[in-house]
């Protein structure tokens, strides 16, 4: 099924989506019609709150259904303590402690469920860096579109998604949360994301208000550690790490995620800078704004606030309107326990509590959750089984992978060849169902889930013998907290004999096999939160055994299956092909299977600079020039042991079939500044099969008031090209793409300068033009508090 056969297939008709079980509900107003009458409804309730119903809208509490019952909140719940759960699945579950808080509270004021679906619900798909690779924003919404839907089928209305931070650490587990490195493609993420959660109408019974995370530079922590500090200057702050949130903000996000660490010395959850006068004054941002989890008593920790009464101070003050907490007991937290004290004191009004509670009454009006408090548990199975959703995450998994290698034209595999009887399927991520999934699958079946081995058999016809073996063991040193929530329980470690046995009989396999698949990489608890690690290495023997494979003269394919680039410096001068495919989900090896065989192309680019080794890293290609580029004559590399360039560049991605860019054309040669001109380039398919190419756009600023990027991506459009065919690429060139944050004049700017623009398939692209921005009239919007947007 094509992938637009599947959008049309997955858009819902008028009126269609879950609906809500009566319950012996008490009538409900209307539907809001409009902001206006969102914003008098929570103006009314407001009027009505106590000081501890307010409050109560500012707690929210984790449920965990291995050590909580809802008879354990019921009564908390009808004395309106706690405004929203998190982590709560079964939806019968839902309904029953939403009856609490709706049909016993004085005000009947609905709770707000949320859960991190951040790559699927029941149905995983690949994880967001992977869907970043396929470089299609419209492919990413419909994905998040369908998490919507069966996330909402059991009662969920908000998910802790998307997360936006640039992270251009590999080293950092959460890198694989995000879309990497850029801004440009970060943005377009985050818009596409937020679109796919909230739709149109956020009010649906399908959609999930978004929570837009960490905010912000969470993703600059020193040394790739979650959780470190980060010190990001205000350049590159404005101009890289906060753009992607602007993006959110602008497509309509309703709610923040505020981040965990020290932000150059003020952590991001007390950060005024950031929640107010950013987020607020300069963004409008009239959603609200949620702690992570503990963040606000957490400030203690950090020795930031005194107490957890100073901690609950200091973060309410500077705009986190709800705090997640962890329960110790029933219901506590920094606000819960201190908020209505400090009123009391005087040490926060009465008006700022109203303007915290606000945007959540808000949010819950826009939800319809007061109309519609309840989920239809009847509809759950039709909703969480529809097959079309596994049918888009194989899509998607195709789309995702990016080809790294291929020489001597190894991939395709034949299918009908009749000199291939045997294939080996090799690696300790080989018939991992569990693993191929990635981190945070929280509510699916892991059983559900194909593996590389089980989709290669499925696709192969019955002669071709396929057989498998492990070879190697890969585990992380310190566990995973999350094998708390997935019941995990790593296996006992090989012992030394075990392990050379085990190679041995790898590596007899691949000698008496036709063709051997490599699958390697990392286990899905070792990339996400809490799993950054020091090295790039292949976790484990796997290099070992990859290097004792290839040694038998086989044809190897390597297929990845991991959260982060890995360091590949013998496996791309000896590896004939390399497949990387990410975590890409619960159909992932059905898809890997189809892109091996030639029933799917790759068509992927790499969303980060891959390095060599970890240490070339921080790498990334909008870098700023220096006083002796490493272009220069005679000038080779920054460093004397190993080149200073990446292993793969920026967007770097091969393909069954080749593609040229030509006919570079700029509409003017010169403009004013304010002003908009076209770029436009022809691509060609110069190979034998369909494929896919991504055109994408950079442009450099020879001078200015501050140094800028030797480039940087202002635009991309994935093309579908069938042998032959030439298509023309469009793309506008105007303040969005020109205006940056200057360091030297603090403000954002447009400058008349020279400029440089290139059109390619990667971050290395050679078709060149050039253009001038003269400075005949002043920038619309020059030196205002926020930079030009183009949607």
């Amino acid at each position: 099924m094509t992938l637009a056969a599947l959008i049309a297939l997955l858009a819902p008709a008028a009126g269609s989506g879950p609906t809500a079980a009566p319950r012996g509900r008490p009538s409900a107003p209307a539907a809001p019609s409009s902001e206006k009458d969102v914003a008098q409804r929570a103006a009314v309730l407001l009027g009505q709150m106590t000081v501890e119903e307010k409050v109560g809208q500012t707690h929210q509490l984790f449920y965990f259904s291995q050590s909580m019952k809802p008879e354990m909140l019921e009564g908390d719940l009808a004395a309106g303590q706690i405004g929203s759960l998190l982590f709560v699945t079964d939806p019968a579950v839902v309904n029953r402690l939403q009856k609490a808080a709706v049909e016993r509270s004085r005000l009947k004021i609905p709770l707000l469920f949320g859960f991190d679906v951040i790559h699927g619900f029941t149905t995983i798909f690949p994880l967001p860096i992977a869907m970043a690779a396929s470089w299609d924003p419209s492919m990413v919404e419909k994905v998040q579109t369908v998490a919507a839907r069966e996330a909402s089928a059991v009662g969920i209305r908000w998910t802790f998604a998307p997360m936006v931070d640039i992270a251009r650490d590999p080293r950092w587990g959460r890198i694989v949360e995000g879309a990497g490195e850029d801004q440009w493609l970060g943005s377009a993420m985050a818009r596409a994301q937020v679109r796919g959660f909230q739709g149109d109408d956020v009010s649906r019974p399908d959609r999930l208000l978004a929570c837009v995370k960490h905010f912000a530079a969470y993703g600059a922590a020193d040394g790739g550690r979650d959780y470190d500090a980060s010190n990001v200057p205000e350049s590159l702050l404005r101009n890289v790490y906060l753009a992607p949130f602007r993006a959110a903000v602008d497509a309509g996000a309703g709610s923040l995620m505020s981040a965990y660490q020290d932000l150059d010395d003020v952590p991001a959850t007390g950060n005024r800078f950031l929640l107010t006068d950013v987020l607020r004054r300069e963004w409008g941002f009239r959603g609200f704004v949620v702690s992570d989890a503990e963040a606000v008593g957490n400030l203690v920790t950090h020795g930031f606030a005194r107490d957890k009464r100073d901690a609950a101070l200091r973060a309410f003050t500077a705009g986190v309107n709800m705090e997640m907490s962890i329960p110790q007991s029933a219901v506590s937290s920094a606000y819960h326990d201190n908020l209505a004290r400090l009123l009391q004191e005087g040490r926060i009004t009465t008006t700022q509590l109203d303007e915290a509670v606000r945007p959540i009454l808000e949010a819950k009006i826009r939800l319809g959750l007061f109309e519609h408090p309840y989920v239809d548990e009847a509809r759950v199975g039709e909703v969480l089984g529809a097959p079309e959703h596994r049918q888009l995450a194989r899509v998607a998994a195709q789309r995702s992978a990016v080809l790294l290698r291929n020489e001597g034209g190894l991939l395709p595999l034949a299918k009908d060849d009749a000199k291939v009887t045997s294939i080996a399927v090799l690696g300790p991520l080989a018939d991992s169902a569990r693993d191929i999934r990635g981190s945070w699958a929280l509510a699916d079946d892991p059983k559900t889930a194909v593996s590389v081995l089980q989709g290669i058999r499925a696709k192969v016809p019955a002669r071709v013998r396929v057989e498998s073996t492990p070879g190697s063991e890969i585990h992380r040193v310190y566990p995973s907290f999350f094998d708390a929530f997935t019941g995990v329980k790593p296996p006992e470690p090989w012992t030394d004999e075990q392990r050379r046995a085990e190679l041995a009989k790898a590596t007899e396999l691949a000698r008496r096999s036709d063709v051997v698949v490599m699958a390697l990489g990392e286990l899905e608890s070792m990339s996400g939160e809490a799993a950054s690690q020091s090295t790039l290495s292949l976790p484990g023997n796997q290099l070992e055994l990859l290097q004792a494979v290839v040694a038998t003269g086989r044809p190897v394919v390597l297929v990845l299956v991991n959260g982060r680039p890995l360091d590949l410096s013998w496996a791309s001068a000896h590896v004939p092909a390399i497949l990387e495919a990410w975590h890409p989900g619960a159909e992932g090896g059905n898809a890997i299977a189809d892109l091996l065989f030639g029933d799917a192309t790759p068509g992927g680019k790499l969303p980060v600079t891959w390095p060599r080794s970890e240490g070339q890293i921080p790498i990334y290609y909008a870098h700023n020039l220096t006083q002796q580029p490493e272009t220069a004559s005679g000038f080779k590399s920054r460093y004397w042991d190993v080149a200073s360039s990446p292993l793969f560049p920026f967007r770097y991605g091969l393909s069954y079939t080749t593609f040229a860019a030509a006919n570079l054309r700029v509409s003017r040669a010169e403009m004013p500044v304010g002003e908009t001109l076209e770029v436009t380039a022809d691509v060609r398919n110069t190979g034998a099969r369909a494929g896919d190419e991504v055109a994408q756009l950079y442009i450099h600023q020879r001078a200015g008031s501050a140094s800028r990027p030797v480039r940087e991506l202002k635009g991309f459009e994935r093309l579908s090209l069938a042998p032959g065919e030439t298509r023309t690429v469009r793309f506008d060139i105007g303040p969005a793409e020109l205006t940056y944050w200057s360091a030297a004049e603090r403000r954002w700017v447009q400058e008349a300068a020279e400029f440089d623009v290139w059109v390619g398939s990667d971050s290395s692209a050679s078709l060149h033009a050039s253009f001038t921005v003269a400075s005949a009239r002043p920038a619309a919007g020059t030196g205002s508090a926020a930079a030009p947007r183009r949607d």
